[in-house]
């Protein structure tokens, strides 16, 4: 590891605070004012550029409305559980998409679809789009005999 790369757990630390901040539609600005800091010093703590203090954190989780465990907590896929280097990868990967606005979003439209057939379905056209192996394990439903009853 370089000396100027962040250290992992300031990173992910860093990136539970982001998740968190834009799940509740925070500004990095609003929480750099109630902790009494520059945004500029949130956008280093997201990013683990900057490691956060105890104290600071337990303010943070005030802010955000949780506990500070909530930053340190891990998904199965996480080193610790021995799973293969590719698998934590896709695990940091899964986290830095879902703390993105573009994730928040799309996690929060998705929730909101109640029919879990058409979640099934919207899945596995994701996934036919993104040419994934979930593509295939998805066997392909209602929609090939819709098609035939539109042209016959």
């Amino acid at each position: 590891m370089n000396k100027k790369d962040p250290n992992p757990i300031d990173a992910f630390v860093g990136s539970r605070v982001r998740m968190r901040r834009l799940m509740i539609g925070l500004s990095q600005e609003k929480l750099a004012d109630g902790l009494g800091i520059t945004f500029q010093q949130v956008q280093k703590y997201e990013k683990g550029t900057n490691r956060i203090g105890a104290s600071r954190l337990q303010a943070i989780a005030d802010i955000l409305g949780v506990h500070p465990s909530f930053f340190f907590q891990q998904d199965e896929g996480s080193a610790q559980s021995g799973k293969p280097a590719a698998d934590v990868h896709e695990s940091q990967e899964i986290s830095s998409f879902v703390a993105s606005k573009e994730g928040i979003a799309l996690n929060r439209a998705f929730l909101k679809i109640t029919d879990p057939v058409l979640r099934k379905k919207i899945i596995s056209l994701v996934a036919a789009m993104a040419q994934t192996p979930e593509a295939e394990q998805t066997p392909p439903q209602s929609g090939s005999r819709h098609a035939e009853s539109l042209h016959g």
